[in-house]
């Protein structure tokens, strides 16, 4: 527990930092005083979350590897795998902010966006987009320090960006009075800082990256996107059934929308912790893995869900709380507000739901089981969010929309759990048989 805790606090520093300022970010955009600006933040956000998933897929990918190599006491190896997962990474992300270059409108209408937030929207999409590679790489180094285990400087990469976009935004948004463009340029400019503190950790302090060889990123192609494309599949399914809530809620107006913009930044922020468990752990995972300790990885997935409830209480109690002066600081006006308070006061809770299932895909993707985590991912954003949206939508208007989008977690939180335990069976059982020979 003491791991998994240290692991995870460091992690959800950087990351928490992260989220906070995103939240930062549209509380500043709201302080302009137009709601369309709020929503676009709101459609763009959902759209490129798109974008980011796939990167956070192929970092666990990074991590998986590295972590197995290491377990086993190859770190030469480690080095050449850590090489080829930069490498990959960088120019899968950059071939995908190029194909979705032209496709941007197109989407952002798909999703309900339409007039002048469409506008704002897609302003604000085409001048993030082009720096996706550098927040690949600044994922990937932040990845591979987590394999290493060394989540202090993991969680300086993610709170240094952090801490960059803090100092940019209100700079640019207001000093400068660029508005909405100043959000774009601060978050673009803060993807630089994050390579930069990557970089540093990896190469200086670590010495942890060998430039691949043709024949090393051939090698590692095949074994990398056997647990890559699983795991993007398996990040994709969660902006997929924020997409679909988007659009329910679109047919509410830009209010609507606008709070699930603050709702959809309020998560991360307050659930960070939850977020970065997962990360946290498969390191833990992997490397336990490669040296065949299965009781510590059984201990490891214990501890992390007894943390998971143990939190998620803690952080709901507080948002029922908070949930009146956080409306007031996104000023956030009638269905809006109304989407906030029931948020914090009934929706949340489900969070035990999803830290449940966030431990369990943790332990597929790096026990080998990466396609159970894209299955119980993609069912919860198809099967456990369009038909309870639907009827919430039908039955209670906006509000049960996120009532729905809670409620459908539920079942798959519980069957990620039971199924991650029958895996570590099965795996303990091969390897007496292995032994035994």
């Amino acid at each position: 527990m003491g791991h998994v805790i240290n692991m995870t606090s460091a992690a959800s520093v950087g990351l928490v930092a992260i989220f906070l300022v995103d939240a930062l970010n549209l509380f500043y955009i709201s302080q302009l005083g137009q709601k369309e600006l709020a929503a676009a933040v709101g459609y763009s956000g959902t759209l490129l979350f798109f974008a980011t998933s796939v990167g956070i897929g192929l970092s666990i990918a990074s991590t998986a590897m590295t972590a197995r190599a290491l377990g086993r006491g190859e770190r030469e190896e480690a080095k050449k795998i850590a090489g080829a997962a930069m490498v990959i990474m960088t120019s899968a992300l950059l071939i995908i902010s190029l194909l979705l270059w032209p496709f941007l409108e197109p989407l952002l209408r798909l999703l309900g966006a339409e007039g002048e937030t469409l506008v704002l929207a897609l302003r604000f999409s085409r001048m993030v987009l082009p720096s996706l590679f550098l927040m690949g790489m600044g994922m990937g180094s932040s990845a591979l320090l987590r394999a290493l285990g060394d989540g202090k400087r993991a969680m300086y990469v993610t709170l240094g960006t952090a801490i960059a976009t803090a100092l940019l935004d209100p700079l640019l948004i207001f000093g400068l009075g660029m508005g909405l463009d100043g959000a774009a340029v601060a978050t673009v400019l803060a993807r630089f800082a994050m390579v930069g503190l990557g970089w540093w950790g990896l190469i200086k302090v670590h010495a942890f990256f060998a430039w691949p060889s043709g024949a090393v990123l051939r090698r590692e192609l095949a074994p990398y996107f056997t647990i890559g494309v699983p795991a993007i599949l398996t990040q994709i399914a969660t902006p997929f059934g924020n997409a679909f809530v988007t659009k329910a809620l679109a047919a509410y107006g830009d209010e609507a929308v606008a709070g699930w913009a603050v709702v959809g930044r309020l998560i991360p922020v307050v659930f960070g912790v939850i977020f970065a468990l997962s990360g946290a752990v498969g390191p833990i995972l992997g490397q336990n893995l490669g040296a065949r300790q299965f009781d510590r990885i059984r201990q490891t997935i214990k501890d992390a869900l007894l943390l998971t409830l143990v939190y998620v209480l803690l952080a709901w109690a507080v948002l029922a709380l908070l949930r009146t002066p956080l409306a007031n600081m996104f000023d956030a006006q009638g269905e809006a507000r109304n989407l906030i308070d029931f948020f914090c006061l009934f929706v949340a809770g489900s969070f035990l739901f999803n830290g449940a299932l966030f431990v369990a895909n943790a332990a597929f993707n790096n026990l080998g089981y990466a396609f159970y985590s894209t299955a119980l991912n993609w069912g919860r954003a198809t099967i456990g969010v369009i038909p309870f949206v639907w009827l919430g939508s039908q039955w209670f208007g906006a509000p049960g929309v996120l009532a729905g989008y809670g409620l459908g977690v539920v079942a798959f939180g519980i069957m990620g759990t039971v199924l991650c335990f029958k895996v570590l069976r099965q795996l303990e059982a091969k390897e007496a048989v292995k032994t035994s020979h």
